[in-house]
């Protein structure tokens, strides 16, 4: 359950989709310098190859804007669309790139889906509501789940390309704030996102093995 805010302290900044626009475009700055010949390799700890976690990064922005998309948005179940790996043991995505494109085209390929995201929280009404496995969500918190998912995802394509990947401390501590209202508050944003997402060490902090976000609007 979302923790209640001090109502001493200051309202957060919320969540924007210029956030959103920032965090993909540098996550796409970032893997452009990937070697050629490297996608093949896995990416960080995950199970999959680095092209199929680019194709699962932009699967998940495209399936959020695809959530707000609808006039009366559903709010037990995710929009129809066929998810299925290409492979056993693949990501199941709706969204594949043509490999024949290159590493090039698969970053269109992202660029692309979050666009359409971005595009959505820009013109959705505040009010609108969706569903989320991780509870029902408004335009910011799709936003916010957007920006998690690019940073997070982009750190295992860092590690398995063998790039350097240090997103912004501002962004990543707006999110910290909107989908883990439970994570520390005095420890550098970045480093906590990592762990808030287990992919890390935090001192004084257990590493987790396992974790969610809460896309509840605020105040809900």
């Amino acid at each position: 359950m979302r923790r209640q805010a001090d109502e001493d302290a200051p309202t957060p900044a919320p969540v924007t989709a210029d956030d959103l626009d920032r965090a993909v475009q540098l996550a796409l700055d970032a893997l452009r310098g990937a070697p050629p010949g490297a996608w093949d390799g896995k990416a960080g700890s995950l199970e999959w190859d680095c092209w199929e976690t680019v194709e699962h990064l932009s699967d998940d922005l495209f399936a959020y804007a695809a959530q707000l998309g609808p006039r009366q948005p559903p709010l037990d179940d995710e929009v129809p669309f066929v998810w299925e790996p290409r492979r056993p043991g693949g990501p199941s995505n709706a969204i594949h790139a043509n490999r024949a494109a290159g590493p090039a085209g698969l970053l269109q390929v992202l660029e692309a889906s979050g666009a359409l995201l971005i595009a959505m929280v820009r013109t959705a009404p505040p009010t609108t509501r969706a569903y989320h496995g991780f509870g029902i969500s408004d335009p910011e918190g799709f936003a916010a789940m957007g920006i998690v998912e690019t940073l997070a995802h982009t750190y295992d394509l860092a590690e398995g390309l063998g790039l350097p990947w240090a997103p912004p401390a501002d962004i990543c501590a707006r999110v910290l704030d909107r989908l883990f209202p439970d994570a520390p508050h005095d420890t550098d944003p970045w480093p906590t996102l990592l762990w808030a997402t287990g992919r890390g060490e935090l001192p004084g902090h257990p590493r987790l093995t396992s974790w969610r976000w809460y896309g509840e609007p605020r105040g809900a």
